[in-house]
């Protein structure tokens, strides 16, 4: 596989240096600051080409054109999102990966057609929600077209409790994939499978409708939009 690494910090550097491991990837680092440059060559061999990722000339000359994969770790959003919107329009790239530092662009990139976004920032707050009650939803994985993978543990309080999977008011294109019970054993929900306090609950859903699954996996039995809706099933 002809992976491209654009960006020859911390990040890019041992993304090459890990690709080149695994002994099946041919790489290639594209990096404007000489002095990285050199380092990545004395370090890791000619696999570098000095020059601007977000140029055309620059993607021409790095054989772009033949990339099974370009990945774009610069520590600027924009570069990365143009260098990986050329590489797509373009070159025909089938797949596209790009670091964003402000979590808040993710769904600019997801919207221009990125393949996939890793944001260490976002990961971070993920792992700090998970402690607060007040942020039950943790996104897990990205996926294309909109969709997430997101987790969450069910209060003890909430009232899905004591409901079968299929009882659930859950929002359109949300589907509840896997429960893992409180002894930590995981599972495989049907219709009937019954939700339990402290269950942790995989599910996949898109975007927009993480606010209403949240409210539907934890709103207390004593909500009473949940307890309308639930009593007209």
């Amino acid at each position: 596989m002809y992976i491209i690494v654009i960006g020859a910090g911390k990040v890019g550097y041992y993304l090459a240096k890990e690709l080149l491991a695994e002994g099946e990837n041919e790489v290639l680092v594209i990096e404007k600051d000489g002095a990285k440059c050199e380092r990545i060559a004395e370090e890791l061999g000619d696999i570098v080409l000095r020059g601007d990722g977000c140029e055309a000339a620059t993607m021409s000359l790095a054989g772009f054109g033949r990339a099974d994969m370009v990945i774009a770790v610069t520590g600027d959003d924009e570069d990365n999102l143009v260098s990986c919107q050329v590489a797509k329009v373009k070159f025909n790239v089938p797949r596209t990966v790009a670091r964003i530092n402000n979590p808040k662009n993710e769904e600019i990139f997801r919207r221009l057609g990125i393949d996939a976004t890793i944001s260490a920032t976002a990961a971070i707050l993920a792992h700090i929600e998970q402690e607060l009650p007040t942020h039950p939803l943790i996104p897990l994985l990205t996926l294309r077209m909109g969709l997430e993978i997101v987790g969450l543990k069910i209060p003890p309080t909430a009232a899905v409790v004591g409901k079968r999977v299929g009882e659930l008011m859950l929002p359109q294109q949300s589907l509840i994939a896997l429960i893992i019970d409180s002894r930590g054993s995981p599972n495989a929900p049907t219709g009937q499978t019954v939700i339990q306090a402290e269950d942790e609950v995989v599910a996949v859903t898109r975007t927009e409708n993480e606010g209403a699954l949240r409210a539907a996996l934890t709103a207390p039995s004593t909500s009473e939009p949940f307890g309308a809706a639930a009593s007209g099933q």
